[in-house]
């Protein structure tokens, strides 16, 4: 049961990771589920007081993700037709990978500004908006990505210790 609880919470993470960029999957509850996993086998003991703390964590980070964006688009006078923009351009550097890696940052901001443009009157102020959309998402994506990093990070460090018993 030990290697089905490491092995699937070892799954959760890499997607926790991989969720952290894509807007579909809740990055860092995916990874807390992972810790938890690991934290339920015979081999890690079980640290209530991390588990909460780390679930917190998760949580606060889900709410910040909507709060984020909002925030850095209101800020630059942007709109939710630039926020929308941003995600649809992230799908699509997911699935049209034109720009290899840096498509993760150049589609959405392509997005955030039709989003705006299709919203606002002039192309300056739909620059404006989405370049507060675009770094409100990256903020926000960074933020998830950090916190899945660090998760997967607690989660080696744990196996490393205690994997000894396993192995």
């Amino acid at each position: 049961m030990d290697y089905f609880l490491i092995i699937f919470g070892l799954l959760l993470m890499i997607i926790g990771v991989l969720g952290s960029v894509l807007p579909v999957l809740p990055g860092p509850p995916l990874s807390w589920i992972g810790l938890l996993l690991l934290h339920l086998t015979s081999i890690v003991p079980r640290d209530n007081t991390f588990l909460i703390i780390t679930l917190l964590v998760a949580i606060a980070v889900l709410v910040l993700d909507y709060i984020i964006p909002a925030v850095g688009t209101k800020r630059f006078g942007g709109s939710k037709a630039g926020m929308i923009g941003t995600t649809l351009g992230l799908v699509v550097a997911i699935f049209f990978p034109v720009f290899g890696i840096f498509g993760i940052v150049i589609w959405p901001f392509i997005g955030a500004i039709i989003g705006e443009l299709i919203n606002k009157s002039t192309g300056k102020n739909a620059m404006k908006a989405a370049f507060g959309s675009f770094f409100g998402f990256l903020a926000s994506t960074l933020l998830k990505f950090i916190v899945a990093v660090v998760y997967f990070g607690f989660f080696i460090k744990s196996l490393i210790i205690y994997g000894g018993e396993l192995f």
